[in-house]
């Protein structure tokens, strides 16, 4: 009787542990944020509807696993018409590929010394078109989850984006600021 008690102790701290590495990404309060030059001058924008799961623990890196999403329909560059056109076939194509979605692959420390700094390594998809994308981040527990913050760039013609437009960099500046609360 007395290692059946042991035994569903260590269950219940087992699943206690295992949920509390379990968050699932805020809409609310989050920033998926870019910006790109368009006729040589920085224009931003800000996508939302994030959802996900993310599964992560300082301690157990090797187990860390990040897959978020936004909607490509909810593109805000404050000009609706511009908005508009980003959705449509030749950028987002939103209708077909309503969804980018960003994977981990790989969790690793950083050579900072200081904790909460990490480096995402993963898969990054657009247009139905995957490329791997790396960079550094910072994880802070906030209230009852973590604020997760990094940036990185990518080439909008990997992912075929806006092909013909001549105008705009092939460069886009992307910065998260995602909360992540316990599911």
């Amino acid at each position: 009787m007395m290692n059946l008690k042991i035994f569903l102790a260590g269950l219940f701290f087992i699943s206690i542990n295992a949920a509390a590495q379990n968050y699932v990404p805020q809409d609310t309060g989050s920033k998926v944020h870019f910006v790109i030059k368009n006729f040589g001058i920085n224009t931003g924008g800000d996508l939302s509807g994030l959802k996900g799961k993310i599964y992560f623990l300082p301690d157990s890196l090797d187990r860390a696993k990040f897959d978020v999403t936004v909607a490509a329909s909810t593109i805000d560059t404050d000009n609706s018409m511009r908005d508009k056109n980003l959705t449509e076939s030749e950028y987002f194509d939103a209708a077909q590929f309503p969804v980018i979605q960003l994977v981990s692959t790989k969790i690793a420390k950083t050579n900072k010394t200081a904790d909460g700094f990490y480096f995402f390594t993963g898969n990054l998809t657009i247009k139905g078109i995957t490329k791997t994308v790396s960079f550094p981040f910072q994880a802070k527990k906030v209230n009852n989850g973590y604020l997760f913050t990094g940036d990185f760039e990518i080439d909008r013609l990997d992912f075929k984006v806006g092909e013909k437009n001549i105008v705009l960099s092939n460069k886009v500046a992307v910065s998260l600021s995602v909360i992540a609360k316990k599911s």
